[in-house]
């Protein structure tokens, strides 16, 4: 009998090297591609994945030594060839999506398959015409139910859903069970999923689940930002799906209320009547404070004291004190300091000049509405919000913290971070007390995820029928955002990102990353972008353009990393 070798990818953090092995007989016919094996490396065993057999450029036999152990079923051949290409396009090392695709727990035996094929109504009209054409992006209201797009795509043969996080996905895996169809939720199903189901469920990392004779992916929330990983490598759900069903031909649908940029450059939206997304989103009413003193302490208005005082309503007010954004506001006409390139909040240096953290503009300490050169740091006072709120409203109101009781105790207001939206089950009235924060952040997705906690207020209260509000109070009642959710039309927000994107070369339209940490500077060092590929030094971190991802995947994989040392490359970055 023929000898087989194996390449073997080591789960051994830190390498990223493949190495050759012996396929003894008695486990030729487990060791195959995507396998989760056990071999001898430098003197100790360590768990691996079988990357490829036989390769051309194998060693020779006599000088191999053999995999120990076959452990458990692994990554599809298909989805080991997908986690190399992310390998390259986040500059991150395979081992790191081999786990996403692997069981959490061995898994010696696959179940046998549990597929229907059942046809489930209500289907959803659109969805099933654009999987037809080959899918797009589906514009819904944040109250809409995503289940009939999901049964569109069911009905299309073995479906992989994404959702925007794990109680999501576990609740739209109970009413699809409940529906007849089979369900495998990620990440406990993985067998299941792997001897074939219906339709394969999870959170972020069900990208990379397995799915055999996928026919259709549906990706919830697109906008979300939980479908990307933080730490490096900064993979994204969306564009894994989006390269999966390329290469497999499957449809993909990609469903949100409000679709980034990179969403509409992909696919060809799809969006329902204008009248029927209006009644999708709550009233939203703008509290326009530009005639107040910018530099005022106080984050009460009339409108908000107005529900506060309603004992009949329950109100959650939104603040994010963390700092994310400096504002300055003019003294003399007490317009908001912004930049005139990129339109993000601007800050003093310590030279005196007026900086933009976002695409780095720099300009002398001159307003550009009036000319004045006098500014007011605008820091509302916030440590003592919860004794005003409920002074004004005359109740108990409830912070929530990071080291509040969850569920929070019951009240009739709630003051705290965006996690309030996130920790409150239900409300009346959601205030955004400081939505200029957001709206002026040096992130350049800042009005995407602005628009985002917006749609998340939106879900909170329900649709206007239910007579729910938005408060938003601003400084800049004409920002694209503001007037977007007014006028229940995400759309007024792409289009000005597009603009401003295309303008200044960010992504979808250029690809972009951050280094940073421990090496960095030794890191750059080594690389040689070449062509329109640039790398420019931004306070303590680095920043690398490349007219594409694969231009800018190469160039990052050309580079040196330095032992030892906790370097940080961030693909399109998340903030």
């Amino acid at each position: 009998m023929m000898v087989v070798v194996a390449r073997v990818l080591p789960n051994v953090t830190g390498l990223d090297k493949s190495f050759d092995y012996r396929v003894p007989a008695d486990l030729a016919d487990r060791a195959v591609h995507g396998a989760v094996v056990r071999v001898h490396l430098h003197g100790r065993s360590v768990r691996g994945w079988v990357v490829a057999l036989d390769p051309p450029d194998a060693h020779q036999i006599d000088e191999l030594i053999d995999i120990t152990k076959v452990s458990s079923h692994g990554p599809s051949p298909e989805l080991v060839e997908l986690a190399e290409w992310a390998s390259v396009r986040w500059a991150g090392r395979m081992r790191h999506f081999m786990v996403a695709g692997s069981p959490a727990r061995d898994v010696v035996r696959l179940p046998g398959s549990q597929r229907t094929g059942m046809v489930v109504e209500p289907r959803s009209p659109a969805s099933t015409t654009m999987l037809r054409r080959g899918g797009g992006v589906l514009r819904l209201p944040p109250a809409s139910d995503p289940l009939p797009a999901v049964l569109s795509a069911i009905a299309t043969g073995p479906t992989l859903v994404v959702a925007a996080g794990v109680d999501q996905a576990a609740v739209l895996g109970a009413r699809l069970r409940r529906s007849g169809v089979s369900v495998a939720v990620m990440p406990e199903g993985w067998a299941s999923a792997a001897g074939g189901v219906d339709v394969v469920i999870g959170a972020r990392s069900a990208a990379w689940a397995p799915c055999p004779g996928l026919t259709a992916a549906v990706l919830l929330d697109e906008h979300d930002e939980s479908h990307q990983e933080e730490s490096s490598p900064t993979w994204h759900a969306r564009d894994v799906l989006i390269e999966r069903c390329q290469r497999t031909g499957a449809p993909l649908l990609l469903v949100s209320p409000c679709p980034t940029v990179t969403a509409l450059e992909w696919g060809q939206l799809t969006r329902p009547p204008h009248q029927r997304e209006l009644e999708g989103w709550p009233q939203v009413q703008v509290i326009d404070r530009s005639d107040e003193e910018p530099w005022k302490r106080s984050l009460l208005t009339s409108p908000l004291i107005e529900c506060l005082r309603d004992d009949t309503l329950t109100v959650v007010c939104v603040t994010n004190d963390t700092g994310r954004a400096r504002l300055l506001a003019c003294r003399q006409c007490r317009s908001l300091t912004r930049c005139e390139r990129c339109d993000a909040a601007v800050g003093l240096s310590d030279d005196g000049d007026l900086v933009c953290r976002r695409c780095g503009l720099v300009r002398p300490p001159v307003c550009l509405v009036c000319g004045a050169g006098r500014f007011a740091n605008l820091r509302p006072g916030v440590t003592r919000l919860r004794e005003e709120l409920e002074a004004a409203a005359g109740r108990p109101v409830t912070a929530i913290t990071a080291v509040s009781a969850d569920p929070p105790e019951p009240s009739g207001v709630y003051v705290g971070t965006e996690a309030a939206l996130h920790r409150v089950e239900t409300a009346d009235v959601v205030a955004f007390l400081d939505i200029d924060r957001e709206l002026l952040a040096p992130r350049y997705r800042a009005g995407e995820q602005a628009m985002a906690l917006l749609v998340r207020g939106a879900r909170l209260v329900g649709p206007r029928t239910r007579g729910g509000r938005l408060l938003l109070q601003t400084f800049i009642p004409d920002h694209e955002v503001l007037q977007a959710a007014v006028a229940a039309d995400p759309g007024m927000l792409a289009a000005a990102e597009r603009e401003r994107r295309a303008l200044l070369g960010l992504p979808p339209f250029a690809a972009l990353a951050e280094i940073s940490g421990a090496g960095s500077e030794s890191f750059v060092a080594s690389l040689t972008p070449g062509g329109d590929a640039t790398i420019v030094a931004v306070d303590d971190q680095y920043l690398v353009r490349a007219a594409d991802w694969d231009k800018l995947g190469e160039v990052l994989a050309a580079g040196v990393r330095p032992p030892g040392k906790r370097l940080r490359i961030a693909v399109d970055p998340p903030r």
